[in-house]
Order: structure tokens, then C-alpha cells, then sequence
């Protein structure tokens, strides 16, 4: 078996990325293929953790266009999230992957409460734990949920899967002349306001220096090859 860069991960899902090519809701092949690619990384015995967002069913800053409150609409994605890591369970214990889903809001029948300790002993047992409902808070992403969940659990890396290779000088579906950046520091990303995680996100993980590898997760393999360390997409660390 080829050596481990990173034995305990943090992979963040986007919402978008359970779309597959629907512009609503979550498609079965993708969501199996995503099952597929963690399954394969769970069989090199890593311990990993997902954090899930809700944005293929409900933004909860997209709500204030609408007259809502903010605190409501984040509520409101929060809960988003966690039909999202249900039905990534369902399909990941259909391959056969051990779960369990920790909630930051409680729902005694469907998730159980997210406790730090409880977490990192599930990953101990070999189990892919899925945390859902963001911080439990209004006002914070799931991008910086990921954060604190990855340094609660003492995660090696928080590895962010988008629908492009990495961060680009511009944006690669309008611009062709995009070029990719294959390494960033923290203050670069904050400096140039880089889609890569939020601000909050961001500089969380430059305190604590986690580094985060933004890879595409529609490429075969790219997870495996990530907690091998070969290099793929864009990696932000300090410097």
C-alpha cells in the first residue's frame, strides 16, 4: 500500500457538488460516485470527517433578497444540510462505509449530538463521520463549521472539493486564459478576497496552520491521491 501524507482529514463538501448536472436537489449517480471516492479512501485506513453544505436546497443568505431575516434563513440552511448528510450516509452504508452523523443542532432521532470526544473516538473505530448543521450558529458558514470541526478533531488538512481544479487568476469558465495557482498563503487569500473558504475560514486555519487543498472532486482518485500527497490543485499554507 503506498505511504500516507494525512491519516485523519476533513473533507468539505459543497451542497453544489451533489447536483451533478440538476440545477436543484441531489443526483443518485453523483452522490454514488462520491460514496465511491471516499470508500476507496477509507480502505487505506484513513480517518476522515465530511462537513456538508446545503446549498443545492436552501442559502440562507439567499434568503434576505427575499424579506427574511438572516438568522432565520441560516436556520433554514442549516437543516439543509443535514437532509444532505443523510442521504450521503444512505449511500455510503450502501458501499458498505461505516458512519455516523453528529449534529451541531438536536435531532435525538435522526443524528447524533455533535460531541468533540464522541467524534474522535468514531473516527478511531474506523467510522466516516459526517457532521451536519453547520456551527449550530447563525451568521457562520459551512466553510468555517469545516474549520473548527477539522482543529476539534486535530485534522491533518481540510481538503475542499470544488468543480474545478483549483484557484485560478480569474474565473476558468469565462476566462480561457485562467491560470492555475498551484500554492497560495493564507494572507494572499485574504489580501485578494480569493473564493477558496470565507474570511472567518480562512484565518482560522491560518492560527492554527491547517493547511487546505482545493481539488476538483469531479476527477477520479483526486482524494486518494491528496492523503498520498501527490500534488493536485491548489494548496493554502502559511509562508
Amino acid at each position: 500500500m503506498a505511504s500516507l501524507k494525512f491519516k485523519r482529514i476533513l473533507l468539505k463538501l459543497s451542497g453544489e457538488a451533489l447536483m451533478g448536472k440538476r440545477e436543484y436537489g441531489i443526483d443518485p449517480d453523483t452522490m454514488k460516485t462520491i460514496a465511491q471516492e471516499i470508500r476507496e479512501v477509507q480502505d487505506l485506513h484513513v480517518e476522515m470527517a465530511i462537513v456538508i453544505g446545503g446549498g443545492n436546497i436552501f442559502r440562507g443568505i439567499s434568503a434576505m433578497d427575499q424579506g427574511m431575516d438572516r438568522a432565520t434563513g441560516d436556520y433554514m440552511g442549516m437543516l439543509a444540510t443535514m437532509l444532505n448528510a443523510l442521504a450521503l450516509q444512505s449511500m455510503l452504508e450502501k458501499q458498505g462505509v461505516m458512519t455516523r452523523v453528529l449534529s451541531a443542532l438536536e435531532m435525538k432521532e435522526l443524528a447524533e449530538p455533535y460531541i468533540r470526544r464522541r467524534a474522535t473516538r468514531h473516527l478511531e473505530k474506523g467510522r466516516v463521520v459526517i457532521f451536519g448543521g453547520g456551527t449550530g450558529n447563525p451568521y457562520f458558514t459551512t466553510d468555517t463549521a469545516a474549520a473548527l470541526r477539522a482543529m476539534e478533531i486535530n485534522a491533518e488538512v481540510i481538503l475542499k472539493a470544488t468543480k474545478v481544479d483549483g484557484v485560478y487568476t480569474s474565473d476558468p469558465m469565462i476566462d480561457k486564459d485562467a491560470k492555475l495557482i498551484s500554492e497560495l498563503t493564507y494572507i494572499e487569500v485574504l489580501q485578494k478576497k480569493l473564493k477558496v473558504m470565507d474570511s472567518t475560514a480562512i484565518s482560522l486555519c491560518m492560527d492554527n496552520s491547517l493547511p487546505i487543498i482545493v481539488f476538483n472532486m469531479t476527477q477520479q482518485g483526486n482524494i486518494r491521491k491528496a492523503v498520498q500527497g501527490e500534488r493536485i490543485g491548489t494548496i493554502v499554507r502559511g509562508g
